[in-house]
């Protein structure tokens, strides 16, 4: 558990555009909030603020249209558990849940527990780093977590069923305090996008045309429908290839066989 006097608290910030922009002027839409306390009141102070916050909607700079969040409710609580749950207390920082425009973040101090790891979270479930704690959380009235390893792949039964993109993760060690950060889009997802998403876990790689193949789409739909997943998060450039010549994978790509083997071996001895 947290030490004496160090931060662990959620702070829900609301954002303006699809990106934080640091700085001294943040592009904060209003001050941040804080939900402290006990963790039983945390989870309930920090989801209501975010579910009465996608409820008012939020109304793009400039334009004058207000985006409707669509997120499955109990895809953004089970966000929201996990991080409180699974965090790691030895560390002082905050959760932060973070709402923009077109995503949601929510960002929990720590790596990975266990086996865990971006490539095969929505297979393996979660792994309690605090058991004593999800152990206990689970006996109040209303409790906020079943503890049966099986809310991370509902959340991406619930995103898919809602036609989402499904939670992307991603482990951050190169920051000063290492963190899990989990990503929902606010974006309806493409019938093409299925069949690309098969695409790279069978081929590991897809290029313009590829998709054009995949998708039947022309070469000019192609690149924007590329550009467009590159900027959401969803594909990255493959290094070192010349811009006519580009490929994208998977942020994360699936471990080989072997590696899994491994993985699976050393959870089981």
């Amino acid at each position: 558990m947290a030490s004496y006097d160090t931060r662990a608290d959620i702070r829900v910030m609301v954002y303006d555009g699809k990106a934080a922009v640091p700085g001294a002027t943040p592009n904060l839409r209003k001050a941040p909030k804080t939900a402290r306390g006990p963790l039983i009141e945390q989870i309930d102070i920090a989801v209501r603020m975010v579910l009465d916050e996608l409820a008012q909607g939020l109304t793009l700079s400039g334009s004058g249209f207000k985006a409707r969040h669509v997120y499955p409710e109990r895809v953004v609580k089970e966000a929201i558990v996990n991080a409180v749950i699974h965090r790691d207390y030895r560390l002082n920082r905050d959760i932060f849940i973070r709402i923009l425009d077109d995503r949601i973040e929510v960002e929990s101090p720590g790596v990975f527990p266990g086996h865990i790891t971006e490539a095969n979270i929505a297979r393996a479930g979660s792994k309690a780093r605090n058991p004593l704690l999800a152990q206990n959380l689970r006996e109040f009235p209303v409790a906020p977590n079943i503890d049966a390893g099986e809310g991370v792949k509902m959340m991406f039964a619930e995103m898919a069923a809602a036609k989402l993109y499904p939670p992307q993760y991603r482990q951050n060690t190169g920051t000063a305090v290492e963190s899990v950060t989990v990503t929902l889009l606010n974006l309806e997802r493409p019938s093409a996008w299925d069949e690309v998403s098969d695409w790279l876990d069978r081929h590991r790689s897809i290029a313009n045309a590829d998709l054009c193949r995949v998708a039947k789409v022309d070469t000019l739909k192609a690149s924007k429908m590329l550009a467009a997943w590159r900027e959401q998060g969803l594909l990255v450039p493959l290094p070192d290839r010349a811009k006519r010549n580009m490929a994208y994978r998977k942020p994360v790509e699936e471990p080989d066989l072997l590696s899994e083997g491994m993985d699976n071996k050393s959870a089981d001895d």
